[in-house]
C-alpha cells in the first residue's frame, strides 16, 4: 500500500512539474513579437496577448490541482483543440510539440486520479 501512494504522488507531482515546463515552453512563442517594429505600449500589449495559451496552461494546472479530473479532461481538449485550429499550417512536429506534451501530461493526470481515487477507496 505504502508504494502505491508513492507512486500515486510521483506521479501528480511528475504532471504539474511537466505543466509548468510547457507553459515555459510555450512562453518562448511569445518574445518573437519584440522583433516586430513597434512602440514599447504595443509591444508590451502584444507580449500579454502572445503569453494567451500560457495563461490556459497555468488555469488547467490550477483546476487539475484540486480536480484531477477535469484538468486531464481540459489538457485533452486543449491538444485537440490545437491540432484543430493549426491543422495544414504548419509541419506534424508542431502538432508533436505543442499537442503531444498536453496529451502526456492528460494521461499523468488521469493516471494519478485513478491511483488517488484507488487509494481513497481502500
Amino acid at each position: 500500500m505504502r508504494i502505491i501512494g508513492h507512486t500515486a504522488s510521483s506521479i501528480t507531482w511528475l504532471a504539474r512539474a511537466l505543466s509548468i515546463c510547457f507553459a515555459l515552453f510555450v512562453s518562448v512563442f511569445a518574445l518573437d513579437v519584440f522583433v516586430e517594429k513597434l512602440e514599447f505600449w504595443d509591444k508590451a500589449l502584444a507580449f500579454l496577448v502572445h503569453l494567451t495559451p500560457t495563461y490556459l496552461v497555468f488555469l488547467v494546472l490550477f483546476v487539475a490541482w484540486f480536480k484531477e479530473l477535469w484538468g486531464a479532461i481540459i489538457y485533452t481538449l486543449l491538444g485537440v483543440l490545437n491540432i484543430i485550429i493549426v491543422w495544414g499550417k504548419f509541419d506534424w512536429t508542431a502538432y508533436l510539440f505543442i499537442s503531444g506534451p498536453l496529451f502526456c501530461i492528460s494521461i499523468l493526470i488521469f493516471i494519478s486520479w485513478k491511483q488517488n481515487r484507488r487509494l481513497h477507496l481502500n
